[in-house]
């Protein structure tokens, strides 16, 4: 297989991020793995560095320009961009290497099938949602995680400095040029967000300012609403 880099912002993820990190250790031979903090008060960076990941940190607020500094730092093509809070499946290195061993498996982004620790069966339902929003839709979430090869990457012209919707912004411009593409494996996100909100008013809300977003709404304000 293939050498890999691994992209992970955070921000105050010393509870989740070992989880990742112990997931992570699975791949067949020694991965660049680039923890890029935006200023985390928790143990965060220690974690990363007894892990043996690089560590950047990032004086920008926004997930948009926490990848680009990391994407600066890449030293594989194939690039694997998740979240601190995610767990990979234990099959997720035969599904990656299966990609980058395929014909033409650089032409395409590859993200994982949503899945939201929790047994309430509304969670279930926005799986499904989300799985058809991604294949239908071809606007998989940043919680899928997204495996992309550098040269698309390059094509379609980065991340964007942007504080919010980055990973959007990305792929849209490339679903623009080539088709996005299921990893065939779930990635398992935490239930944080949902435990405070049902699941019908959060999806909602993130509906609303992914359209808000589209119609050119102030980001200072799109922020505001996102952290409220």
């Amino acid at each position: 297989m293939a050498g890999l880099t691994v992209l992970i912002p955070t921000l105050n993820e010393a509870a989740r991020l070992p989880l990742l990190l112990a997931d992570l250790a699975r791949w067949h031979t020694q991965a660049q793995i680039v923890v890029i903090d935006a200023g985390s008060v928790d143990a965060t960076r220690t974690v990363a560095t007894l892990a043996g990941a690089e560590v950047l940190i990032c004086s920008e607020a926004g997930r948009g320009q926490q990848l680009i500094l990391g994407m600066a730092r890449r030293r594989h093509d194939w690039i694997l961009v998740l979240h601190a809070d995610s767990r990979l499946p234990e099959r997720w290195t035969d599904a990656v290497g299966a990609v980058q061993r395929g014909p033409g498996g650089d032409r395409h982004g590859w993200y994982f099938d949503f899945r939201v620790e929790g047994e309430r069966p509304m969670l279930r339902l926005l799986e499904r949602a989300v799985a058809l929003r991604s294949s239908c839709g071809q606007r998989p979430y940043g919680d899928q995680g997204l495996l992309i090869h550098n040269s698309l990457y390059t094509a379609v012209g980065g991340y964007k400095a942007i504080p919010l919707m980055e990973d959007l912004d990305l792929v849209q411009r490339m679903a623009q040029s080539s088709r996005l593409r299921r990893l065939g494996c779930p990635l398992t996100t935490s239930n944080r967000r949902w435990r405070h909100r049902s699941v019908l008013k959060q999806a909602w809300r993130n509906a609303h300012l992914r359209w808000r977003w589209r119609r050119g709404a102030p980001l200072d304000a799109l922020i505001s609403d996102y952290n409220n």
